[in-house]
């Protein structure tokens, strides 16, 4: 199975998915298309419950939260508020605790690269899907460059399925996207740059943003790469 039709693949399970398990089974299928360590999803929803899938040891887990790691781990407090995707190694690990952490984590099987993306849904719940490896710093490099956009894509299609698992949920109220908002979204999500889409759109980068800003809007995005996720899971457009 290709690269591509792998990631359809799993996104469509991830549309099929209605229990915790079926998210288990979709980032399972990730690390493995990936070719890495370790997938982790973590959110905590607007009641402050805390739900997780992934494939970390089970030791390091259950240490994790007995430790209450989370307190002192630069993942998360240095994802808690960007909402740009970072690389573990732009975060501070200078302190004690940071530095005593990651040696304790390496002991446990956790990896030497990492890469998460931090998620915001609506009423303060607050999602962490993060990638991890055990490799150098140039191979680490080269597999960012080539999966960034579908780690950032998968993390939002996460967070979108992880919703529906809120009690009492009610589905946000949906705005029709107009012609010209579907066609930009669709040559966004086939990977075209804005330059391309205007072109291909024939019209203004000024007046694409415009289309893009609304669109986003409708659709309660964070970013241009969020309302993308959101067309696609939504089924707004078809890639």
């Amino acid at each position: 199975m290709g690269r591509f039709h792998q990631m359809d693949f799993i996104l469509e399970s991830l549309e099929q998915a209605d229990t915790l398990a079926g998210l288990q089974a979709a980032t399972e299928a990730l690390r493995d298309h990936l070719n890495v360590d370790h997938i982790a999803y973590h959110w905590v929803d607007s009641a402050g419950d805390q739900y997780g899938c992934g494939n970390h040891s089970l030791a390091w887990q259950e240490r994790y939260i007995a430790q209450n790691y989370q307190r002192i781990d630069p993942v998360v407090i240095g994802c808690f508020q960007p909402f740009h995707p970072v690389d573990w190694k732009q975060l501070d690990w200078s302190s004690r605790a940071a530095r005593a952490f990651q040696r304790e984590s390496l002991d446990y099987g956790v990896g030497n690269q990492g890469f998460s993306v931090p998620v915001r849904g609506p009423n303060g719940q607050f999602a962490l899907f993060s990638v991890n490896n055990t490799c150098d710093d140039d191979h680490w490099a080269a597999f960012i460059a080539r999966y960034r956009r579908e780690m950032v894509l998968i993390g939002h299609y996460l967070n979108e399925k992880a919703l529906e698992f809120e009690p009492d949920r009610q589905p946000d109220p949906a705005q029709p996207l107009s012609p010209r908002e579907v066609d930009a979204m669709t040559l966004l999500a086939i990977g075209y740059s804005r330059a391309q889409v205007a072109v291909e759109l024939q019209i203004s980068e000024h007046t694409l943003r415009a289309y893009i800003e609304s669109a986003r809007f409708k659709l309660g995005a964070l970013n241009t790469t969020h309302a993308v996720a959101r067309t696609l899971s939504r089924g707004l457009i078809v890639v």
